[in-house]
């Protein structure tokens, strides 16, 4: 896991520079027609990938987006009218079975269908009408860490055909942005060592880096095992935080931007709880009981994938502070089918 963390500036700049003439295609194929709905099918890590998707298309593009509920399909056997839509399918392995039946039944009723995955041959990439690749080399840790980060990026990708407001030139420096976020892998490995006998937390984001709040627990409970509860600001404060007690852990994504007053404000009160509170920013927090710091202030639309890498991080090594095998989770698997 830790060494596939590491892979991913190379496996940024490898998607990056495989899919931009694709991209440019679809851009030009998608002008004068855009889709008024997109709707994103995904489970797991490739799940909280979509959540990201949702907020940066949203914000970028103004098309509304809604993420598929599978079982509508598989157990419900119900019709979902889809002519008109935009439908991406995520999918690590390409095998997710739920996954690639909402895309075969909107690619029937004559949606157009993309699928985004890091296996060329793999079932999705032979249902989607269009596929995006996402070249991270194989992926042998069954924590997904380095696709979940090229899934991102090829929905930058998508965001910008469909004429968002991102720039090609941005997406250029996320390899750099990225490789200086893994340089506190020393600081973090060294901190997990106070959370060792951790056995439940809870992680908080807001807007582009909520995505992230659900991916960090994921990886806390899927490695660690401890039980992560996950939520935006605004939500935390609408009764989870009454959970809260002296010492109990928070993480928090507190980047730069439009969310960093609600997330400044979400500090106090758990200071005024005196719970154990750890900030991933780009600076210090008098705040916060102990502070990440990602180095260079970015703009805030592009946090999202520096910023998970202390959190991969972080689980890496806390896992392998309690004794466990974080590249072999008990009970799960790499490829996981569901109906």
């Amino acid at each position: 896991m830790l060494e596939e963390i590491r892979q991913q500036p190379a496996s940024l700049a490898r998607t990056l520079s495989a899919e931009l003439r694709h991209i440019e295609q679809l851009k030009r194929a998608l002008e004068g027609r855009q889709p008024k709905l997109i709707v994103l099918a995904a489970r797991g890590t490739s799940d909280n990938a979509a959540q990201f998707g949702r907020y940066l298309l949203e914000i970028t593009t103004g098309i509304p987006v809604s993420l598929a509920a599978p079982s509508i399909y598989t157990l419900y056997k119900s019709d979902v009218h889809l002519r008109d839509a935009l439908v991406i399918g995520i999918s690590q392995s390409g095998e997710s079975t739920d996954t690639n039946l909402v895309l075969e039944r909107a690619r029937a009723q004559g949606a157009l269908t993309i699928g985004i995955t890091n296996e060329g041959s793999s079932a999705m990439a032979r249902l989607a009408q269009e596929v995006f690749l996402v070249r991270a080399g194989r992926e042998k840790s069954v924590a997904a860490t380095k696709t979940y980060t090229g899934q991102m990026l090829a929905l930058y990708l998508l965001a910008y055909a469909l004429g968002g407001d991102i720039r090609i030139e941005d997406l250029r420096r996320l390899p750099d942005w990225t490789a200086a976020a893994l340089k506190l892998e020393t600081q973090i490995s060294g901190l997990c060592e106070r959370y060792r006998f951790m056995e439940r937390a809870v992680v908080v984001g807001r807007g582009l880096n909520y995505a992230n709040a659900y991916e960090f627990a994921l990886k806390l409970m899927e490695t660690c095992y401890v039980i992560t509860e996950r939520f935006s600001s605004a939500d935390f404060l609408h009764g989870p935080i009454a959970m809260v007690e002296p010492s109990f852990p928070v993480f928090l994504f507190a980047p730069p931007g439009v969310t960093s007053r609600s997330m400044r404000e979400m500090l106090s009160k758990l200071r005024k709880l005196k719970a154990e509170t750890i900030v991933i920013s780009d600076g210090p927090s008098e705040q916060a009981t102990r502070s990440i710091r990602v180095g260079r202030k970015l703009p805030e639309l592009y946090t999202p994938i520096p910023y998970i890498i202390p959190a991969q991080i972080f689980a890496a090594c806390l896992a392998m502070q309690k004794g466990l095998d974080p590249d072999r989770p008990r009970t799960l698997t790499k490829v996981t089918r569901t109906l």
